[in-house]
């Protein structure tokens, strides 16, 4: 006998893991795993035991600024910090990326890590258009993707996935709302973080909480 229960994380705790930076003190203790949980009862030869899943990204097919096609499989083994962004936004994505920088600066050189950057405008943002927004940051596009595809997909994996607003809208500066989260992924595809990516101290807390993903798996 199986019998399926859902439970939701609601708004009103990511909003406050998000803002408030909650987060363990001891470091030794592992990252929280955010978002949706299914706990599973299943009833096999007269015993109760109970399983859970939790929330994954889903499966997706993007194209980066060097042409390649990315998918899930290009993060295999790898943990990695994603956000989203357009290359004409006027509001907080020169900050985001300006703070990404700095955690492509801090781990450049760690094989365990990568970044991906999705754009919401990919009618604007081109292949040729994000080769040349990556060059001007001076990154390597093996170790920092920046991505374009179906502007559905996108949206669809910002807000069902990693649990951000991706959309579009005329009456907002550049014509699209947009979170400013940086998400932080393991190797199991669960959210481990969520982090503003325009504030300092929240980019630091990521900056710390990175190692000590990577201390989990060391230990295991």
């Amino acid at each position: 006998m199986k019998q399926l229960l859902n439970y939701t994380f609601i708004a009103g705790l990511l909003a406050l893991i998000f803002f408030t930076g909650c987060a363990p003190k001891d470091n030794l203790e592992k990252l929280p795993v955010l978002g949706r949980k299914n706990v599973i009862s299943n009833m096999d030869s007269g015993v109760l035991t109970y399983d859970t899943t939790y929330h994954q990204i889903a499966d997706f097919l993007f194209v980066n600024q060097d042409s390649m096609i990315i998918t899930n499989d290009s993060f295999k083994d790898k943990i990695y910090v994603a956000d989203f962004f357009f290359t004409t936004c006027p509001t907080i994505c020169p900050i985001m990326k300006a703070q990404m920088l700095r955690v492509y600066e801090e781990f450049k050189n760690n094989d365990h890590v990568l970044i991906l950057s999705h754009t919401i405008d990919p009618n604007y943002d081109t292949v040729a258009l994000l080769h040349d927004f990556a060059d001007r940051l001076g990154v390597a596009s093996d170790k920092w993707h920046f991505v374009t595809g179906l502007q559905e997909e996108i949206y669809d994996i910002g807000q069902n996935s990693y649990m951000v607003s991706a959309l579009e809208d005329q009456n907002v500066p550049g014509g699209y709302i947009h979170s400013g989260a940086f998400i932080l992924v393991d190797k199991e595809r669960h959210i481990r973080g969520m982090y503003d990516g325009t504030k300092e101290d929240q980019v630091n807390r990521l900056i710390k909480d990175i190692p000590r993903l990577i201390k989990e798996y060391e230990i295991q």
